[in-house]
């Protein structure tokens, strides 16, 4: 047997113990006065009123022999000391607390006190256990130096640490604080949203058509309907479809799902915000981009520059726009307007790079972009007027109709953003969507399918608007300075465990 089974053996007989003291280890609720991280906030007032308080949290430490016990609770991954006697809380209450293990949820009333090396301390009038683990958590040494803190051996193995992502919170309390800022960022977007008049909506998951990005999608079957359905790739034409409804502007913070790879800033599931406002072109919806991503700078880091892996990037406002021809020109060196389709193809080769599909100019000055421009846009730049080819559900530029009023925003050299002036004539969306399926027909990967029910929308009229897609888990990454997206998912995906 191994020890750690060995040890799970151990704590099921302290278990049957605690029971014939007469203990439920797993009681129903327990009423707390305070939580830790309140009682640290409030610690002079609690102790300069000599006030009874309790709390609930995590047994991470037990020090002590004979009829006195030090250890420390966890609770909201904040830490307090306890002081536990045998004369305070009695000898049934001090038999069990003997027989905890580090693990235990534990609730204590007392008072608090400051012992002789200043530390914090809530001195235990009552003991209560509130459930028993029995697993080990493999706990990192922690020592002393300097009046400093130091962590050693905490959970960094990569795959224990996203597999048992509870166990990487209990004992990582900065892992904690990535996902608080996570969720500090969705709510500082929605206010700002909110406030500039939109609407949160809710669109599906399940869809009898995809389409909105060029994605391979997840298929299941709907065995009532016995029809294939898709996991969403996009929630792209729904939210179209509620602003020819009549809704002004709408936003939703979405699952996607792309059935393609993994890697530092792609997981199969991911989390992205989209937004569309009636009435308003690309320009707007820039503005709006910059906005959000300052506000989410400052709400997480109290300032609009950030350093990341030892760049520091300056997210104030406005941000610098350049065309992808321009953006060719003076990043990648390349005179690319004034070359012929043959100059190109020979770029290409020589370079090993591949088009998804039979070659047409404007995927060739995409992916000529991609190349050469992608990794030196570090500081926050739209990048705009994409090839007519990149997309069929954009309106074309209003000056050069080879041309689309498109922009992708960059940061750290990632796209963070995609959006379009929104194409709104059903004649021409039509033919965009039939020559995507021809051209799906043809071998290209990843095109869109015909949605006759979009398309019906915009026949009944369709404003005017401008939207964006955002990927709200790379946001999250540079503005907590994590290095993969793993790290910022809680439950990222992962193969099954051998």
């Amino acid at each position: 047997m191994d020890n750690n089974a060995d040890q799970q053996q151990i704590r099921l007989g302290k278990l049957e113990k605690i029971r014939n003291l007469g203990t439920e280890p797993y009681p129903y609720s327990f009423k707390r006065s305070h939580t830790v991280p309140e009682i640290i906030k409030q610690s002079e007032q609690l102790m300069e009123n000599e006030q009874t308080v309790t709390i609930a949290g995590r047994l991470l430490a037990v020090r002590g022999k004979g009829k006195a016990s030090f250890g420390n609770i966890q609770a909201q991954h904040t830490r307090l000391q306890i002081y536990v006697r045998l004369d305070a809380v009695g000898e049934t209450a001090f038999e069990m607390f003997k027989l905890c293990d580090i693990g235990d949820h534990l609730g204590i009333s007392g008072t608090l006190m400051h012992t002789k090396t200043g530390e914090l301390t809530l001195r235990a009038s009552v003991v209560e256990l509130l459930s028993k683990s029995i697993r080990p958590i493999p706990m990192p040494k922690v020592e002393e130096k300097d009046g400093e803190r130091i962590v050693h051996d905490e959970v960094t193995d990569k795959e224990l640490r996203y597999r048992q992502r509870y166990l990487d919170l209990i004992l990582n309390p900065k892992v904690a604080a990535v996902f608080q800022k996570r969720t500090l960022i969705f709510n500082t977007i929605r206010d700002y949203l909110r406030k500039e008049g939109f609407l949160e909506v809710e669109t599906p998951t399940l869809q009898a058509v995809y389409g909105g990005a060029n994605a391979t999608p997840f298929v299941t079957h709907h065995k009532a309907l016995d029809q294939k359905f898709y996991l969403r790739i996009s929630n792209e034409l729904y939210l179209k479809r509620l602003i020819a409804g009549g809704f002004d502007a709408v936003f939703e913070f979405v699952k996607d799902f792309r059935n393609e790879g993994i890697d530092r800033t792609h997981n199969p599931e991911f989390s992205a915000l989209e937004f569309y406002q009636a009435y308003v072109d690309y320009n707007e919806i820039m503005r709006h981009t910059e906005n959000i991503c300052e506000l989410c700078a400052i709400a997480v880091n109290g300032t609009t520059v950030i350093e990341y892996e030892g760049q520091t990037i300056d997210l104030t406002a406005p941000w610098p726009r350049l065309s992808m021809l321009d953006a060719i020109q003076t990043l990648g060196g390349i005179s690319f307007e004034k070359m012929s389709d043959v100059e190109v193809k020979n770029l290409l080769k020589e370079n090993g790079w591949e088009l998804d599909a039979d070659y047409n100019r404007g995927l060739a000055t995409q992916l000529v972009f991609e190349e050469t421009c992608e990794t030196q846009l570090i500081q926050p730049t739209f990048i705009t007027d994409h090839p007519k080819e990149t997309s069929p559900l954009c309106k074309q530029n209003r000056e050069n109709p080879e041309l689309l009023e498109r922009f992708e925003a960059y940061i750290n050299g990632w796209e963070i953003a995609n959006a379009y002036s929104e194409l709104n004539d059903p004649v021409i969306q039509r033919r965009l969507m039939e020559e995507q399926v021809e051209r799906g027909r043809g071998g290209e990967k990843e095109t869109q399918p015909l949605d006759e029910d979009f398309l019906r929308a915009m026949e009944y009229g369709m404003p005017p608007m401008g939207g964006v897609g955002i990927g709200i888990d790379r946001i999250v990454m540079l503005f907590t300075g994590q290095s993969t997206i793993r790290d910022v998912i809680l439950f990222p995906t992962m193969r099954p465990e051998a």
